[in-house]
């Protein structure tokens, strides 16, 4: 089973965009969403973003479609871009690990695996690892400028041009740093192609 990874260097930067692209592009392919929580309130939504309830001391892995298809969710978009399951994996600290090898195991049989989250790219060996930014964002997580030198090639999806005369490096808060390939919506189509053809 391949997996691909898709991190971010900040939130609502289009993570979950390029997941439901790849999906659309890649069938039979499942997805998994990594959520870490914590015991206290993150100050967004409750109603869509607070995990705090459903932390325990073992990772928690959702896979039914009453838990996975409701509307707002990022699980509910997977679906919707033709995701053959979905799987929501909700963690704490230091529970990552456990909780996608979980998942992982039970999508096994499953051509590939789409991983939507930073932190999972420290605990696996994607066959390919990305990162989405985007030129103007204000903040570089520091769970992405951890990961940077994992990642495989930066995705912008702000279409053509507009990355291009830039410095890659910037985006991920390392100017002059960035050795690898920006992609863009352009070369969604060979990125799928290559991951179906085994290359």
């Amino acid at each position: 089973m391949k997996i691909v990874t898709v991190s971010g260097t900040c939130s609502e930067v289009g993570k979950t965009g390029l997941v439901c692209e790849l999906l659309a592009r890649l069938p039979e392919w499942a997805a998994v969403k990594v959520t870490r929580g914590h015991y206290r309130s993150c100050g967004r939504d409750p109603d869509t973003c607070c995990v705090s309830g459903l932390l325990g001391d073992e990772p928690r892995v959702f896979g039914e479609r009453k838990d996975t298809a409701v509307d707002g969710k990022d699980t509910a978009r997977y679906w919707a871009a033709g995701a053959a399951d979905v799987r929501w994996v909700v963690v704490a600290r230091g529970q990552e690990a456990a909780g996608i090898s979980r998942a992982l195991a039970e999508l096994r049989g499953r051509p590939g695996v789409v991983v939507e989250g930073n932190r999972v790219v420290e605990g696996l060996e994607p066959d390919l690892a990305l990162m989405v930014a985007r030129p103007g964002q204000r903040e570089v997580k520091v769970s992405a400028r951890r990961i940077a030198d994992r990642v495989d090639a930066l995705y912008v999806p702000d279409g053509e041009g507009a990355w291009l005369t830039g410095d890659p490096g910037a985006l991920i808060g390392a100017p002059g740093t960035w050795r690898r390939p920006v992609w863009g919506p352009a070369d969604l189509d060979r990125i799928a192609a290559e991951l179906r053809a085994g290359v």
